[in-house]
């Protein structure tokens, strides 16, 4: 088995089992109880929002809200579920329920894929079994939604393989793609055995597409594809399209620019793909976040999707087993240490957090505070 392999099958024991081991060192240990201490701050403000008569929370047309919010419940350092948490869960997996369309999706107007990946997801985190039908039927309809546009198989179009929005969002893009990828690697671990084989993914050429999203030469011969140093490795939201802008190149060339959330939603998406860590794609990638490690900003965006860039960035360093990454300044960071406390430090009084900046919700301080809290509760399971 290799690296990659071995570190993916690891995580997701980890996944399955939700145990904390707190670290022995003294200073570890101290930010660990801090940790813990926000995330039970945090939760206790956001169960005071969920509504108490349907049990969602946010906007009931995105109920992956609620799969968040659920997921960072049962994501908690407790040993066990009181019996008020259980009531909050219980509204809110009904709430989910409701949501289950006739095409197996979760979803209610729109973004079906991004609805139905987070809430699959935290479907399978509850480990009930009377959610197997709705989890089986969701896997079967995130599948469905793996593009192949001339229905043939084969990829001759930039957008296959990949995964979008849905509906009238066709194209496929790496955001919708690597949490599409998440929910189908872990629900594989967990019912290839009752399911079998006959339906998957067809993770070749999802890979395909996220190299095609990429900005590494090498691998991917797109005329976008920037050969800036500042680039290389890193990734972009679609092929053609960075949120990050562009830069000119020699000629009238125009390169897209690498940014830090796509670039860590690309490691994920070769981490669920169990690809080997000696995969140039990979290495290239993981030396471009090293090279832009930042807490204070989502490299080339600012406070632009800074929180959803914290959670990739937790997940992604978490599963592949990253505890100290060295900077473009050769300085050794502990990115867990420097990542809690930022954390910390931006919780509001009331426990909950918000992004100033509003691009992609992010003034939403339910949704900011699920990756605060998803982020932190990762960051305990590293350490």
């Amino acid at each position: 088995m290799n690296k990659m392999k071995f570190l993916t099958y690891l995580l997701w024991a980890k996944f399955s089992l939700f145990s904390f081991a707190y670290d022995k060192n003294p200073v570890d240990l101290s930010i660990q109880l801090e940790v813990k201490r926000a995330v039970e701050k945090g939760l206790s403000w956001l169960n005071t929002e969920q509504n108490r008569t349907s049990g969602h929370w946010g906007d009931s047309n995105y109920p992956a809200l609620t799969g968040l919010a659920l997921r960072a419940n049962l994501g908690a350092p407790n040993s066990k579920v009181d019996a008020r948490t259980e009531k909050i869960l219980s509204r809110g997996f009904e709430f989910i329920s409701s949501k289950v369309q006739s095409d197996g999706g979760i979803y209610s107007k729109g973004l079906a894929s991004y609805n139905t990946s987070i809430c699959m997801m935290a479907l399978m985190q509850a480990k009930n079994p009377k959610f197997e039908p709705i989890i089986a039927k969701a896997r079967n309809f995130l599948i469905n939604q793996q593009s192949d546009f001339d229905q043939k198989g084969e990829i001759d179009n930039t957008f296959d393989g990949g995964i979008g929005y849905g509906s009238t969002w066709a194209h496929s893009d790496l955001s919708n793609t690597h949490l599409a990828m998440e929910a189908l690697f872990y629900a594989k671990k967990s019912f290839q055995s009752k399911e079998g084989e006959s339906l998957d993914l067809d993770w070749d050429a999802a890979i395909s597409f996220v190299s095609k999203c990429q900005n590494l030469k090498t691998t991917n011969p797109q005329e976008w594809v920037s050969e800036h140093v500042d680039d290389k490795g890193g990734f972009i939201y679609f092929p053609g399209n960075s949120m990050a802008g562009d830069r000119e190149t020699k000629g009238n060339q125009v390169a897209l620019r690498s940014y830090g959330s796509m670039s860590y939603a690309g490691l994920l998406s070769f981490i669920y793909a169990e690809m080997n860590a000696d995969d140039e794609r990979v290495k290239a990638v993981r030396t471009w976040l090293s090279q832009n490690f930042n807490i204070k900003e989502n490299p080339g965006m600012g406070a632009q999707g800074l929180y959803y860039y914290y959670h990739t960035m937790a997940k992604a360093l978490s599963l592949s087993g990253t505890k100290e990454i060295q900077d473009a300044n050769g300085k050794i960071r502990d990115w867990r240490k420097e990542l809690a406390m930022e954390l910390i430090n931006n919780q509001n009084p009331e426990g909950f957090w918000i992004n100033e900046n509003g691009r992609w919700w992010e003034k939403d301080p339910i949704l900011v505070s699920c990756y605060a809290i998803l982020s932190l509760e990762r960051i305990l399971y590293a350490f």
